[in-house]
């Protein structure tokens, strides 16, 4: 099985803590999401984008695309940040999951997405819609 779940990569939680990554909407890195097939091995030790086991097919390029992050903010003791829905256009894809990595940051990972089972698109939209931006559900949160 490619993958064991959806996680933060460890070592993005360690290169938080000394400014790796830097979410800022409008000056901040540019953060990417590749799309994986079953055949990946994906886990919370993944270190930075690979293209093993990444998915191909019309209207995917190869690496992914760039998100467009909204910027972090704070609920109660709670700091989190969210990226809009990503959308790739008139394609014929499957995927069993995705990793989320930072391109400015020598390909860093920050998380696996694991769908929980195979999705497909046939000539139309494959969507990846994240959570409301709020501080339980956010994609990245720090409690």
């Amino acid at each position: 099985m490619a993958f064991t779940g959806s996680s933060l990569c460890t070592s993005f939680k360690q290169e938080i803590l000394v400014g790796t990554h830097n979410f800022t909407a409008s000056s901040g890195n540019t953060f990417k999401l590749a799309l994986y097939t079953n055949s990946a091995s994906l886990t919370a030790a993944t270190t930075a984008f690979t293209s093993s086991g990444e998915a191909s097919g019309t209207g995917y390029t190869a690496g992914g695309a760039n998100l467009t992050a909204v910027t972090p903010t704070t609920s109660g003791t709670t700091a989190f940040c969210d990226f809009a829905d990503l959308t790739f256009a008139s394609s014929t894809i499957t995927a069993r999951g995705a990793m989320i990595y930072n391109s400015s940051a020598s390909n860093k990972s920050v998380a696996i997405l694991d769908f929980g089972a195979d999705k497909s698109s046939s000539a139309g939209d494959f969507t990846i819609s994240f959570p409301t931006a709020d501080a339980s559900n956010a994609i990245i949160r720090l409690a």
